[in-house]
């Protein structure tokens, strides 16, 4: 499977809300999933949204390995269609990244606990709840169906960081919440 270019920041496709996907049968989708998922693993991240790779669809995939989420281990997930909702009002603030904006990271908030459904590519409903590193990584990507970017989600742009200098930024807030 090709592996398809993903749009940076500045390119119009990431600012638009994504059609849904009507129809599962047509073999589009399947193909268009086996290159989003050849094109995350080269690419070495976790999630990818279809309109970071160009079609404008209600299409995300993810998957969280066990060094990045304390132990568990979260399966390439694929969600057509997905859908959100929070779990509570409990939200954290952690770094975060973006295949569109390379070499940057900035502190989201986002909800610790949510659940989230959508129909896997042979059209079989998913629904799962998710905390931590799972639940933040399903809420970007959907965002990214929504046309957001993590950087309209900052609260203080100031945790903004070049991924080689965020041992500066982490020495400093550790400095500031210091007795």
């Amino acid at each position: 499977m090709p592996i398809l270019e993903i749009a940076r920041l500045g390119h119009p496709g990431l600012r638009q809300r994504a059609a849904p996907v009507d129809e599962l049968s047509n073999g589009l989708v399947t193909d268009l999933v086996a290159d989003m998922q050849d094109t995350l693993i080269n690419a070495g991240g976790i999630g990818l949204a279809a309109p970071q790779v160009g079609v404008p669809l209600r299409v995300v995939l993810f998957h969280v390995p066990p060094q990045r989420a304390n132990g568990q281990r979260i399966e390439m997930t694929v969600l057509i269609n997905p859908e959100i909702e929070p779990l509570g009002d409990t939200v954290t603030v952690e770094w975060e990244g973006c295949l569109s904006i390379p070499g940057l990271r900035g502190q989201v908030p986002r909800y610790e606990r949510i659940g989230y459904r959508g129909l896997n590519p042979a059209g079989v409903l998913v629904e799962r709840e998710a905390s931590g590193l799972h639940a933040r990584v399903v809420q970007h990507e959907v965002d990214h169906l929504n046309g957001v970017l993590y950087l309209e989600r900052m609260k203080d742009c100031l945790s903004l960081s070049f991924e080689d200098q965020l041992h500066h930024v982490r020495a400093l807030e550790e400095e500031r919440s210091a007795p």
